[in-house]
């Protein structure tokens, strides 16, 4: 008969991972003083200050979360930072608010209404903040070591710790479970709510950081607990409307959260939780946190997406609506009238609008500086003045694009700074949108004679 076998779970070096680069991954914020006015260079954000600081003011009312159901309008052409403003706003609101985006055709679909992809929008955009006292043992695990016999269940021991004591607790299956899943080594600060048996790691051991030359980039080093290992503690669960939604929608249940195929979820589903959720917040349970909820290219939107958030921004719970549109006056979708940024006059009226402007010179050089840092890009003045000068005959975002495309280039030729000679090589061979459509008719002349 062979004997059970000890196996302990050894500790991995992390490899740090890649962080990708997107198109506003510079932004960090609003760039606000503690006046919420805006200075012209901050946060990743140069130039149009007084858009900056009346998306400020809007700040400030929905972290007050007393008003709900105002609607802002960002106004602007193309490039002049409509999207960055909403991306600045979210990154100042922290990630306990609650921040969708959408596009304004995202709303049209063979497998939901228009009203309900809207309706799923608004519920993603406001969150309820639910209060909880539990039970909890709460230390850095020192060892963990599981039993894993030819024959029988699972057992194991768990030794955990704080700074002023020591214990060792018997484990059995679901709790092995539980640790494996989490994937739970020695030097990790776990905390384990007693009463469901769910495991949460909340960092490695600060005292053992030394012993990493590596780490995951999302890996944080958290001081070890004091005090008694079992303690009584108020849990906080953010989750949003949308996910209540889901979660009590009988056809699908938590499982689509991670499908993504929600479908449409019943108007007495929704009913019943909202007279829940009023309730909780009567007795203390809950708090409602309305985020916000930005649509960018709003023109696209017809009258009846109107006419819904018409009504929608009249509702109790519900969050900020930021909008963004580049359009003039132009035809509202599916109908022959002309209006305003192509939406209704009754919609148009319920909207403030901030207004955003063309970059100057040299707000374009110190945007497209703080892209190239961003990026890990490094430029002398003459190729960021050659660049410069294309996004004013071109466009900014055409710019933005040919940064890396040039640090490719300058290092096929062995530099590691890039110069006026990259820019113009990079010009040459990718087109913008204006020589693009000469190059083409110039072709078509040429067919034709």
């Amino acid at each position: 008969m062979s004997l059970p076998t000890l196996s302990a779970i050894n500790e991995v070096k992390e490899v740090t991972k890649l962080e990708r680069i997107g198109a506003h991954s510079h932004i960090h914020g609003l760039g606000l003083t503690g006046q919420y006015t805006a200075s012209n260079k901050a946060d990743g954000l140069v130039g149009q200050v007084a858009a900056r600081t009346a998306m400020g003011i809007v700040l400030r009312m929905v972290q007050s979360r007393q008003i709900s159901g105002r609607a802002i309008l960002l106004a602007g052409k193309p490039g002049t930072g409509k999207t960055a403003l909403a991306m600045g706003l979210a990154q100042a609101l922290g990630e306990d608010t609650p921040f969708t985006i959408i596009s304004g055709s995202e709303v049209y679909s063979l497998a939901m209404s228009k009203a309900e992809a809207l309706t799923q929008a608004v519920r993603r955009s406001v969150a309820l903040r639910i209060k909880e006292e539990t039970e909890i043992i709460e230390g850095e695990v020192e060892e963990l070591r599981i039993e894993r016999p030819t024959a029988g269940a699972r057992k194991g021991k768990l030794t955990i710790k704080t700074t002023d004591m020591e214990t060792v607790y018997d484990l059995g299956e679901r709790m092995i479970d539980a640790l494996v899943k989490e994937n739970v080594k020695g030097g990790d600060v776990i905390q384990i709510d007693k009463a469901s048996g769910s495991v949460i790691v909340l960092g490695r051991s600060a005292a053992r950081s030394k012993d990493f030359e590596v780490t995951d980039a999302k890996t944080t080093f958290v001081p070890t607990p004091e005090g008694e290992l079992q303690q009584k503690k108020t849990i906080v669960h953010t989750v949003t409307l949308h996910e209540i939604d889901v979660i009590n929608s009988k056809a699908r249940g938590v499982l689509s959260l991670f499908a993504g195929d929600t479908g449409e979820i019943s108007a007495e589903i929704r009913n019943r939780i909202d007279e829940k959720v009023k309730e909780w917040i009567r007795v203390g349970k809950a708090e409602i946190l309305p985020g916000v909820l930005f649509i960018d290219e709003v023109h696209m939107l017809d009258l009846e997406c109107f006419s819904f958030l018409n009504n929608a921004i009249e509702q109790e719970m519900t969050p900020t609506i930021v909008m963004a549109t580049n359009r003039g006056n132009v035809k509202i979708r599916g109908t022959e009238e002309i209006s305003p940024h192509g939406i209704p006059g009754d919609f148009l009226d319920r909207l403030i609008i901030v207004k955003t402007q063309e970059y100057t010179s040299d707000e374009i050089r110190m945007i497209l500086a703080v892209r190239a840092e961003e990026e890990q890009v490094r430029m002398n003045a003459t190729s960021l003045d050659a660049l410069t000068e294309i996004a004013k005959q071109t466009s900014l975002r055409y710019s933005i694009q040919l940064i890396s495309l040039a640090m490719l280039k300058a290092k096929k030729r062995g530099a590691e700074e890039v110069d006026v000679v990259d820019i113009q090589k990079v010009y040459e061979l990718f087109y913008d949108a204006s020589r693009s459509v000469k190059h083409i008719q110039s072709d078509i002349r040429m067919e034709e004679n």
